[in-house]
């Protein structure tokens, strides 16, 4: 798994950004708004190579591939140079492919810069006179007339340009008065510029995403300048949240527009679908960042003073020459469930990579081999994404099979990577087997490993280790919430022990778990977060109440009550008031976990039930609008899918805490609410009943997806890290 550029890369896109830093000051933005073009610059650009990127090697071309393209067009969204430059690299490239010798003359002159070209998105034959990208500047615009691939040289009276939303030279060209050449004819030919098209999507895509987060960023910067009531504005949660909201989809757009490129290079079935939903994912995003960036300038940002208004408009401006980005939600729904046809780019290599790796592979076989073997029908009705889906036989099984603990060796595991962990994670909820017991057993083995005395390792590990005991977390409070430092339960020195007293609140699997792991007040006279100890206490101890707690998402958690409770000090984990401390010891199991698993399955039951519930002659997966809704879902799944890969793959290779983990769960926690939601309406009303099977699960996850926004430390809470940590802006929680 990889996320990161090559060398070579970066040093393109370093050199690419210091010129446009250099050159795009913000007199030459706005004079370029007012002129739509910046030639000195063009041909600036051209010198670096910017329009040889995509020219084969045997045409004298760098011979790039479309992530090199969407590197530098993620630069152009940064810092907004103007004209057709996506539109130029690939028209360079079609040239290239399709002309023969008496092209060269035109080739040389449009990647040095002197010529000015670009796409005409819709067949001329159809469409004579159509929108352009740049058109006012375009001499040569590359179209699709008929059967037929067709250089235009398009006089400037066929050009004329309007005021528009940008002013970026958008214009409406009249191919009529064009000067056509034929690039190409026939089958090859047709696809080779469907094929360009297609690749405008995805440069396209990577544009906003760079627009976006840069449109995100100059918001926090303001935000942290700003002064209210005395306060940096950034400090309030009504500002700082809402852009890492942004942060996390203008993030997809990037991820998304990777994922796409990457199953175009591996010949993935869905890449077709991949292409559409990134640029109507990166439209979406960007339009969404800019909002709101505007919003956190206040008045300042409706001014021509502040950069900020030229993202706003360019954020627009560029997806919607295409047409309404609605279109391309159905053009996915169409792709993944139409089966529609579409010629696709050859993309060429790139460095990111998603494949988990041969010992998560591995890891998924075996899974799959043991619960086919082991799970009886009686255990799989049990199962359930929470504690209650529990089945202590089961759990005992998977310690002997060496599948509990897989990333632990001093626990008796295999010591595999965090791959092959979270791929095993990803096979047992596939056979409906969430497991969370697993989980805190083994971070409360950890911890006992690493700070426990000699007693609790003989009492309490020896019987963790051996799937005969598990723990649940005595963690929150009735009136801390997701704040666990103002833990209020009180442990008192008692002799060579300690007495507990106190309430722990959602104490999850109290009922089925020995113990629990304690997080108590012992000093009032420091800093909150330092006056706390680690205790483990086991839940049969006199003193200890059990009252059940039931949710609405048939799950059970409890409230315990802790009178007067003896603890013996060798059952205290850590030192006295090292508590935090203590709860570190097992931060490698947490590597940006959230719910694309649960997404995924929520997707795979209403497709399955939209296949089956009737409408009109057909049933209701065959309407255009359903699967384009499917196809929003997907959307959200994938990148929430890639948000846990990349903060997996950033803990593997010690790169900074952006907040990636944050992300993952805070951003795919809200989407599953969303599509939820959303995908039990378009079901219903057959969602609406809890009949074994797909209609169940929906009903189920509308009722789960609730929950997740809360356990685990709220959406709130994780905003504000990803504010913090990724976007530099001052603490909420002051």
């Amino acid at each position: 798994m990889n996320f990161e550029i090559t060398a070579e890369q970066e040093m393109m896109r370093e050199s690419f950004a210091r010129l446009f830093d250099d050159r795009l000051t913000p007199e030459r933005l706005r004079a370029n708004e007012q002129a739509g073009f910046d030639a000195a610059l063009w041909g600036e650009m051209a010198e670096l190579g910017a329009f040889l990127l995509r020219v084969p090697e045997t045409r004298d071309g760098l011979g790039l591939g479309t992530f090199d393209a969407a590197v530098l067009m993620e630069e152009v969204g940064r810092t907004l140079p103007s004209g057709p430059i996506a539109e130029t690299l690939l028209a360079a490239r079609l040239i290239a492919m399709l002309g023969d010798s008496a092209f060269d003359e035109t080739l040389a002159a449009v990647v040095a810069g002197e010529r000015v070209a670009s796409l005409a998105l819709r067949d001329v034959g159809m469409a004579p006179r159509q929108f352009v990208p740049c058109g006012e500047h375009a001499e040569l615009v590359i179209a699709r007339s008929d059967d037929a691939i067709v250089l235009y040289e398009v006089p400037e009276a066929a050009r004329k340009g309007e005021a528009n939303l940008a002013g970026d030279g958008l214009c409406e060209v009249d191919f009529a008065q064009g000067g056509p050449r034929v690039l190409g004819e026939g089958k090859e030919a047709l696809a080779l510029f469907a094929a360009t098209l297609e690749e405008w999507k995805l440069l396209t895509a990577a544009a906003l995403a760079g627009l976006g987060r840069k449109a995100v960023q100059m918001a926090a910067d303001y935000a942290c300048e700003r002064k209210q009531f005395g306060q940096p504005i950034g400090q309030f949660q009504a500002i700082s949240h809402p852009l890492a909201d942004n942060l996390c989809e203008v993030d997809g757009t990037r991820l998304l527009t990777w994922r796409a490129i990457r199953a175009l290079a591996d010949g993935a079935p869905n890449a077709a679908a991949l292409v559409s939903l990134a640029l109507w994912w990166g439209a979406d995003a960007a339009a969404r960042a800019v909002s709101q960036a505007i919003q956190t300038f206040g008045g300042y940002g409706l001014t021509t003073e502040y950069d900020i208004y030229l993202y706003a408009l360019r954020a627009k401006s560029w997806p919607l020459v295409l047409g309404d980005p609605a279109q391309l939600l159905i053009e996915a729904g169409e792709r993944l469930y139409g089966e529609v046809p579409s010629p696709l780019p050859d993309v060429g290599e790139l460095p990111i990579e998603f494949d988990i790796g041969e010992e998560a592979r591995a890891m998924i076989a075996e899974i799959d081999a043991f619960m086919e073997a082991s799970v009886t029908p009686e255990m799989r009705a049990k199962f359930h994404y929470s504690w209650e889906g529990w089945v202590p036989e089961l759990h005992k099984m998977m310690a002997e099979a060496g599948l509990l603990f897989l990333s632990s060796p001093e626990l008796g595991g295999r010591g595999v990577g965090p791959y092959a962990r979270a791929a095993s994670r990803r096979a047992l909820e596939k056979h409906g087997y969430s497991n969370p017991a697993a989980g805190v057993a083994e971070m409360v083995g950890l911890m006992i490993s690493r700070a426990g005395s000699q007693e609790l390792k003989d009492e309490v590990l020896t019987r963790i280790v051996a799937g005969d005991a598990i723990a649940s977390l005595g963690y929150s409070e009735p009136g801390s919430g997701s704040d666990v430092f103002a833990a209020q339960t009180r442990a008192t020195r008692d002799g060579d022990g300690w007495r507990i007293e106190g309430t722990k609140m959602f104490t999850s699997g109290a009922n089925l778990a020995d113990y629990v792991l304690m997080l108590t007040r012992t000093n009032t006279e420091v800093a909150k977060h330092k006056g706390l100890t680690m205790f483990i206490v086991p839940l049969k101890a006199p003193g200890i109440t059990i009252q059940p707690v039931h949710t609405f998402q048939d799950e059970r958690t409890n409230i315990t009550f802790y009178d007067n409770v003896y603890v013996p000090d060798s059952w205290r984990l850590g030192e006295v008031d090292g508590g935090v401390r203590t709860m570190s010891l097992a931060l490698e199991l947490e590597h940006g976990g959230g719910f694309a698993n649960a997404m995924y399955a929520n997707l795979e039951a209403a497709e399955e039930l939209c296949r089956v519930i009737p409408n009109g002659n057909g049933r209701l997966i065959d309407k255009p609008q359903v699967r384009a809704r499917l196809a929003r879902a997907l959307a959200a799944m994938l990148v929430s899918e890639l948000f846990e890969h990349r903060a997996g793959w950033a803990s593997v290779e010690k790169k900074p805490n952006l907040a990636y983990g944050p992300m993952a769960k805070m951003f795919s926690s809200e989407r599953f609410m969303d599509d939820a939601r959303d995908l039990l309406d378009l079901t219903a009303p057959l969602s609406l009943t809890k009949r074994d099977g797909a209609a169940q699960l929906i009903n189920q996850s509308y009722r789960h997806a609730h929950g997740t926004r809360i356990y685990g430390g709220t959406s709130q809470v994780h905003r504000s890290m990803i504010a913090e940590r990724a976007l530099g802006m001052p603490r909420t929680r002051a």
